[in-house]
């Protein structure tokens, strides 16, 4: 045999057992432990993205919130955060807040209170987090900041924390503190003495739940500020922390994450970093922007959710793939538990955890997906390698006496498309401490001495179907309605609620009303004018009606749309065919919500404290509208947009209020 010969067995006998034989890790105690594990959570706001959920009818909305937070169920989420809703457009829609103005409260509007209930009920021991995306005008005084007068926003939030138990009984757990541009540590401090001073010692700040830095380096320095924060909260860190955090000693959270396409690229983004973020970045809780994907679907960041829910009116819903990437750790493991010093990546890509509840138990999570099949939305993933290997673990300290381990495992198939999600396959068995496992590409796998994990399941549910075609709304509620906003109404800019006439009430008993007067502190540009959309937004030819009243005398105006093309975050640059009506008698139809494209106008007599009805009707290029059922015009020319929603709103941040809407789609030939 020649010397090239002899190299090339040689080097095929030592490929053989570095990947055939595989490479050892141990899971030891002995060594001391690392960091107590908090938990995975899903937040819910930033903005109204449970907004659709509420609108379903039993049983698919309970089924829904099974799949979330029941215990060895689906996800089995740890962790619930909440947008304290401060009336202001904060990615997809505006979530209402309890103090619309200074002298105001009401701690039963939005939906969020009935979300954490819901959750408590089935998790009794999970952790509840608020946090403010915006606030009301009046809390920034007419600034567009909400701390310059910090001692109100300190009381703004703790009424907030105040009015959950005293209405709700639900206990805060933690506060966040969030603003896209700085963290303000008077404010914190002031925070944490304003909680201190109500009795809320127990409630925990998270800050400054935006970035690593400046909050680190500050808190290192500030002891003041060091003893007023529990937790440094960071959103979409990419698995990395900084030196400076970790100098703090205090717990480091992925306190906003993911935001993700929830497809199975979606599913292996989530399993990778809900391994790594503590691998690589000592993070012990991860929460999920979003918890549920449930707001229209042509509205910013679609299906960025655990999983998604968006057809109340047909009843659909998706239990998408993170839901069971959530429950290869929730399901066997459980806050308080701890990660073993010994975690990492494997030699040849993938990571792996460890956690222990420091009686016996164990719980070991592989996750080995390539690049490309995990790919988040932010940051950039950086290029890496993974090939498959075999690996054995060795169970040391403790665990040396465990002889069989529970087997839960996923496989992401993006070739044959036969993903596998959460399969309860044969134990292993451990041997003299040791066993060994073939690792694939794209595969998580659980081994758990926690015997009692579950896939649970339902009924299929419903089949999808679009918005209904025609559809009819005449705000009548019965006493206090279970919600304050209208079933399928989305807010983009203003808040939209169930409002009962007291003096003169005539046939307008129980309407919709807008009651934000002030532009709000907001980080996302709301739009000049309120807008609720609601409907299909493929829709093009249709016709819709509205009765509408005017509050403010001379400078009142509403509108009704269709083919609104725009919500979110852009709701400032939104399209549709606009039909307006002033206080001042006169009238107009734009191709703008901001009302610069003038497609028609002239005299309508109308006048605010009088009601009317508004009809508008688009089809195909030509546009024409009724007031009370004579017409405004006929056939105003249009081009674009071809479709949207259906919409209502005013021309300011007024009152005004609605009633008897109604929609009918034409179809087209």
């Amino acid at each position: 045999m020649n010397i090239g010969n002899q190299c090339c067995v040689f080097l095929s006998i030592f490929l053989c057992i570095s990947i055939c034989l595989g490479e050892d890790y141990d899971l030891d105690d002995k060594t001391g432990l690392g960091r107590s594990f908090d938990g995975i959570g899903g937040l819910s706001g930033g903005g109204a993205t449970s907004r659709l959920l509420v609108n379903y009818a039993e049983p698919y909305r309970s089924q829904i919130l099974d799949y979330l937070f029941k215990p060895t169920f689906g996800a089995s989420l740890q962790i619930l955060k909440v947008e304290i809703g401060g009336d202001a457009q904060t990615t997809d829609g505006t979530e209402p807040s309890h103090m619309h103005y200074e002298d105001d409260e009401n701690y039963f509007r939005g939906y969020e209170w009935w979300l954490m209930k819901e959750a408590k009920k089935r998790n009794p021991n999970i952790t509840l987090i608020g946090l403010p995306w915006a606030f009301p005008g009046w809390v920034g005084n007419g600034e567009n900041w909400p701390y310059s007068f910090p001692d109100i926003t300190a009381s703004y939030v703790v009424s907030w924390i105040l009015g959950a138990k005293q209405y709700h009984d639900l206990d805060i757990d933690y506060v966040g503190i969030w603003n896209e541009r700085s963290f303000n540590s008077k404010y914190i401090k002031l925070l944490r003495y304003t909680l201190d001073k109500s009795g809320l010692e127990r409630v925990k700040i998270i800050a400054s739940d935006n970035l690593w830095e400046p909050i680190s380096s500050v808190v290192i320095t500030d002891k003041e500020l060091q003893d007023a924060v529990e937790i440094l909260g960071v959103h979409y860190p990419g698995t990395n922390t900084v030196p400076e955090a970790l100098k703090t000693g205090k717990k480091l959270w992925s306190s906003e994450d993911y935001s993700t396409f929830n497809d199975n690229v979606g599913g292996g983004c989530w399993a990778r970093i809900l391994n790594q973020n503590y691998v690589n970045g000592k993070m012990t809780a991860t929460i999920s922007w979003n918890l549920v994907s449930s707001y229209y679907e042509d509205l910013p960041f679609e299906r960025d959710g655990l999983m998604t829910a968006k057809e109340p009116w047909s009843g659909n819903y998706v239990v998408e793939s993170p839901i069971w990437i959530t429950a290869h750790t929730t399901q066997f493991t459980e806050p308080g538990w701890t990660y073993l010093q010994t975690v990492g990546h494997f030699t040849h890509g993938g990571s792996y955890v460890a956690l222990t509840d420091e009686k016996g138990n164990l719980t070991i999570i592989t996750e080995t997906m390539t690049h490309d099949h995990s790919v988040c939305i932010r940051p950039p993933l950086p290029s890496y390698d993974v090939t498959a290997q075999n690996v054995t673990f060795h169970l040391k300290g403790t665990f040396a006496s465990i002889s069989e381990l529970q087997v839960w495992h996923s496989k992401f198939d993006f070739k044959t498309n036969k993903t596998v999600l959460f399969q309860n396959i044969k134990p292993i068995k451990v041997t003299e401490g040791s066993f060994s496992i073939e690792l694939d590409v794209d595969e998580i796998y659980t081994f758990t001495t926690v015997r009692n994990g579950q896939r649970g399941s339902y009924q299929d549910p419903p089949p999808s179907a679009p918005f209904p075609k025609s559809y009819k709304d005449d705000f009548d509620v019965s006493g206090n309605p279970y919600f304050s906003e209208a079933p399928n109404f989305a807010d983009q800019t203003g808040v939209f609620e169930y409002f009962t006439n007291q003096t003169d009430p005539g046939p307008h008993v129980s309407t919709l009303r807008q009651v934000v007067t002030q532009r709000p502190v907001t980080w996302v540009a709301d739009a000049d004018r309120t807008i609720s959309v609601i409907g299909d937004y493929q829709w093009q030819d249709l016709m819709v009606s509205c009765d509408i009243y005017m509050e403010s005398v001379h400078t009142g105006g509403v509108f009704i749309a269709v083919r609104v093309n725009k919500g979110g975050g852009v709701v400032r640059s939104t399209r549709g065919v606009f039909l307006w009506v002033y206080a001042d008698g006169t009238y107009k139809v734009t191709n703008d919500h901001n009302g610069m494209t003038v497609l028609a106008e002239g005299m309508s007599g109308t006048r605010a404290r009088v009601w009317y009805t508004l009809t508008l009707t688009v089809k195909g290029n030509y546009a024409s509208a009724d007031l009370d059922g004579y017409p405004l015009w006929k056939n105003a020319v249009l081009w674009e947009p071809r479709h949207g929603w259906a919409a209502i709103g005013t021309s300011s941040f007024e009152l005004a209020q609605f009633d008897n809407f109604s929609q009918m789609f034409f179809f087209q030939h």
